[in-house]
Order: structure tokens, then sequence, then C-alpha cells
């Protein structure tokens, strides 16, 4: 027998069983079948019969439900009313550029980057880097440097201890507690050298200068005033002097006519330098260690089979020979590479398979250049990749692909209609355990690279140029433990006076992931990230001012030539992910 309260919740469970089948099938009718069926007359009596069904069993449920619960039941306490708000009113705009700054935060965000130039940094703040002025150990939102209010550089580079940028006038800066523990503040270090970009190992700083000059020096300043200071010539003719620090400039043997080097990449021991005629060079670059883990390409070079000469002695990684390399990067202990048919190489360490090959106990280092097959990963999709992109850093690997749809055999008719079709695709390896590899996986070894879904196969409509068009990424900047992705996306810096009132500007998307333990990701969370995610504004205030209360998503500004600081400037924003540390500063 069955008790009272089942036989109740049997009721229950077969009208609410009944309302939803009926429901079902009615979602799954078109509305050309309810305008026939309403016009017939056993349809219609169908349809009552159901409805006097169901309002049978309902009833029944609710009286039975009702005789078995009411002894137990209570006496209920009025509701409380709820409190409606509306939404509050914008205030009405007073010009066109005030309307806009009030409709769009992207329209905002463009215009606080041209207005008020510098760098905003957040992350470990151990060593006075983020914030000079701070005594927080951790910054847990983007927060302005003062000292570069106004500034554009032409690069930034991060340590957790130290960090260094190039002014616009090609001067290095430096500060935080690894280059002075009692003037840690930004400090104007090498003069008068037009550099252009700068590199860091683990206690030196490796710049390049426009004429493709090599400049090594130690990061700390008492290292820079006690070390040796090379002759330089002064812009009074016959008179020369010493440098005011000590600096070494890296040499490279046989060069060719014209050529000279136009990229630097570095890890904690090795720096990476590609000349323009696409050569590859390595060379030491940390003062207390030489590179030991075949991360300078060269078979069997270690500490004590290097030649004579001084141990920062540049090598010519000549397993690429002729090759012509078009872009280098560098993680921690490795090295990557690629050349302008989009073939990718890499070598040094691969411990956490961040080489993109099969990881080997036996043989935990490669010393040479292996070349990386990428079209394994492509296998029975017909499709073609080339490599455009390489970045690393600490022990990640990062690849951009373009592949192209190709005819595959035997095929004819619809299926060619994408013939010719590239899809962006991003490809990662190495340590995940972070959430570094942004594949949504926490892997501690993947050395078969994965697709990055968020950042794959992605398309736009290009009102330009009335088509679809794959959305690739921009630039990638990979720290220690995380990393940030500038996707190529359609922008819009067109607005004016001479447009519409609702024609805004907006910048590319930014996505970051990885490690978080010391904030660095501008979650405002400390949890690490194993999906690429978006981050609030850098002036999140500004926004508050316009009256919104939702949260928005940080943009960039691309380039483009506006006026800053009484003259026309071409002037963009860009990202540097560092170790424990990250910035968005105002590039020209």
């Amino acid at each position: 027998m069955f008790s009272s309260r089942s036989v109740t919740f049997w009721v229950e469970n077969q009208s609410l069983k009944f309302i939803r089948q009926s429901s079902l099938r009615r979602n799954l009718q078109t509305s050309e079948h309810y305008s026939s069926r309403s016009s017939n007359p056993k349809f219609s009596s169908r349809w009552t019969r159901s409805i006097g069904l169901v309002t049978a069993l309902v009833a029944t449920t609710v009286a039975t439900h009702q005789y078995y619960i009411a002894p137990d039941t209570h006496a209920e306490a009025p509701p409380i009313p709820v409190e409606i708000r509306l939404p509050e009113e914008r205030r009405k705009s007073t010009s066109k550029e005030d309307n806009r700054d009030l409709i769009s935060s992207q329209h905002l965000q463009v215009k606080k980057s041209w207005e008020n130039p510098g760098v905003y940094a957040w992350g470990s703040n151990i060593g006075k880097v983020a914030a000079p002025d701070s005594d927080d150990l951790f910054i847990k939102s983007p927060r302005r440097i003062p000292f570069f209010n106004g500034q554009l550089l032409r690069d930034v580079k991060l340590d957790r201890n130290f960090g260094a940028a190039i002014t616009e006038n090609g001067d290095l800066i430096q500060w935080g507690t690894g280059y002075s523990k009692e003037n840690f503040q930004p400090t104007v270090t090498l003069k008068g050298k037009d550099l252009e970009s700068v590199s860091l190992s683990e206690d030196r700083i490796i710049t390049l200068s426009k004429g493709g000059q090599v400049y090594s020096l130690p990061v700390s300043k008492s290292s820079q005033a006690s070390g040796p200071k090379l002759s330089e010539s002064s812009w009074i003719p016959f008179r020369s002097g010493r440098s005011k620090v000590s600096y070494r400039i890296l040499e490279l043997q046989d060069m060719s006519w014209g050529e000279k080097v136009s990229q630097i990449a570095g890890g904690l021991h090795h720096v990476l330098l590609l000349t323009n005629k696409g050569r590859i060079f390595s060379a030491a670059s940390a003062t207390e260690a030489f590179p030991s883990k075949g991360q300078l390409g060269i078979p069997g070079l270690t500490w004590s089979t290097r030649p004579e000469g001084p141990a920062d002695k540049c090598h010519e990684v000549s397993t690429l020979r002729g090759f012509e390399i078009t872009k280098v990067a560098a993680g921690d202990y490795h090295s990557l590479a690629i050349d302008r048919h989009g073939r990718a190489f890499s070598f040094g360490d691969n411990t956490s398979g961040q080489l993109g090959l099969e990881f080997n106990s036996d043989s935990p280092y490669i010393d040479a250049p292996s070349l990386l097959s990428f079209q394994t990963l492509y296998r029975g999709t017909n499709q073609t990749p080339k490599v455009t992109d390489v970045a690393a850093g600490g022990l990640n690997s990062f690849f951009t692909v373009d592949a192209t749809r190709m005819a595959g055999q035997g095929e004819t008719g619809p299926r060619l209609l994408n013939l010719g079709r590239v899809t962006a695709d991003t490809w990662a390896c190495g340590q995940g355990i972070f959430g570094g590899l942004g594949n949504g996986h926490w892997t501690h070894v993947q050395s078969t690279p994965s697709r990055i879904k968020a950042l794959s196969g992605l398309f736009e409509y290009d009102e330009k140029k009335s088509a679809v068009v794959p959305i690739r990424l921009l630039s990638l900047s990979v720290g220690a433990t995380h990393a940030s992705a500038i996707m190529d996306n359609v922008t819009n810096l067109g607005a004016s006076d001479k447009t519409s009132e609702n024609d805004t500007n907006w910048g590319a998307d930014v996505l970051w992931w990885g490690g978080n333990e010391f904030y660095q990701l501008g979650t405002g969370k400390r949890n690490n990230v194993n999906n690429p995610t978006y981050i609030p504004p850098m002036d999140v205030s500004a926004d508050r001012e316009m009256g919104r209360r939702e949260d928005h998503r940080f943009q960039i500004t691309p380039r483009k030539k506006v006026k800053v600081g009484g003259h026309w400037v071409n002037v963009e924003q860009k990202i540097e992910c560092g170790r424990f540390v990250s910035a968005v500063y105002s590039a020209i």
C-alpha cells in the first residue's frame, strides 16, 4: 500500500510530467501548424479535454497536498516589500565628444590613452618595480608610475626586482631594488646611444640601438660605477672621455656588408641576436652563470669547452644558416625561431616540453635547433599550416599559425567553397600547472603543442573589406608564469567633429591568463586562470565619473598619429608581461 504522502507526490509528478510533455509538443510545432490546427474542431476538442485533464490533476494535487500538509503548516509572515529601483537617467551630453564618452567606455579609454600617456603597472612589488612609491608587496590593480606620466617609451621590460625602459629619445631608465636598494626610483643610466629595445637577463641588461649596436651592462648601480668603463667619443672634435657607467659591447664576427643586428631576445642566462640578413647569433648574458641547457644552439658548447675570448662572446647558430630567420624568442632556458617560409625551430631546455618536442628524461636538453612539424597537428584537416609568429617566457612557448584550406584528394562540389580560406590558430606548449598554456587545463608537462581555443578559429566581418576575415593575434607578451594576447580585431580611431555623435573609437581586445600569485593578471583576484580572460579598464574611476556602474573590459589603443605634448607622433599602447609583474605603456 502507498502512503498518503506517496500518492500526493505521484500525482504531482504525473501532473508536471504531463504539463512538460504538452509544452514540449507545442514548442516543436511551427506557426503554420498552429494556425491550421486552431481551425480544426477535432483539435480544439482534444485541446479542451487536455486542459480539463491538466486542471483536474492540478486541483487534485493541491487538494491532496493541502489535506495532508495543512496540519504541519504555520501562519506565514507578510512578505517583505521589494524595493524597485529604476535606472538613473543618464545626464545629457554637452557636446559630441561628451556624448561619446557617456555611451562608450572603449571610446573613453582611447581618449584617456592619448590625453594622459604613461605607464600602468601591477603585480609583485617586492622589488619596488610595480609601484616605487608604495610599500605594498602586491599591487592588485593597474596603478600609474608617476615618473612616467606624460612620457612615450620605445620599450619596457620588467623583472620582479628591477625594471628597464627606453625613453622617447633612446636613453635607458632603470629602477627597483635590484638597481639600488637606496635609490630605487627610475633613473637614467645609459645615455646618448639611441637605444631601441631592451632585454633582461638574471643580472644584466642587454640593449639594442637603432644603428644595430648591442650593449650589455650590469643591473646594479654599484657594479655600473665600479666596473671597467669604455672610452667614448665626444660631440666636441678631438675630445673623448670615459663612459659614466660600465658596459660592454657585444660584437658579431664575419658580418656582411650592410648587415646589422635588428632584434634581440633573452632568457635568464642567454641572449639571441637576429640580423637583418636572417642570421642568428647567441651569447651568454649573465655574470654569474653560463648557459648550460643548450639554449645557445651550439652543439657541445659549455663553460669548459668555450673558445678563447670573453665569456659573452657571440656565436653564430650555424645550423640555421641559410634559413633566413625572421623572428626569435627566448624563455628562461630555451630558444625559438621562425623563418620566412613559416617553419619553426626550437632548442634548449625541454624539461616541461617547452620545445614542442617529446620529453626524454635521458636527454632533457637539446643543444641543436630542431624543426617542429606543425603539419602533423593539421593532419586530416586539408589545411596547410604556416607559423607566423613565436613568443616565449619562463617555461612556455607560443606559436601563431595561419592554416590555409586546400583541396583534398577527390574533393568536389560544395566542399570546395571554402578553398583558400585562412584560419588563424594559436598553439602553446610547456608548463601549464599555473594555467600558463591558456588551454583550460592544469598540465605539468605539455610537449605536443596544444591549441588555445579562445584564441583560435575566430572570424569577424570587416565593413571596409566587405568580407569575413580571420582574427589574428597582433602580439603576445609572455612572462615567467603568465601571458597576454592583443587581438588584431577590427578597430576604429576615426571619430571626429565631422562624424556622428554616436560614432565612437574603440581599440583592440586584450586577454590574460596564467599564474596570478602576485596579482599580475590584473583581475583584482589572486586565483590562477587557465583560460584567456578580460580585465577591467586601466582607469576604472573614469568610467565611474561617467555614471557607468557595470564593468567594461580593457581595450588597448592601436597605433595612430596624434598630438602629444605639443607635437605630432605615432603612438600606441603596448603590454609587457614580466617576472610576476605586468605593465601597459604608451609606446612611440
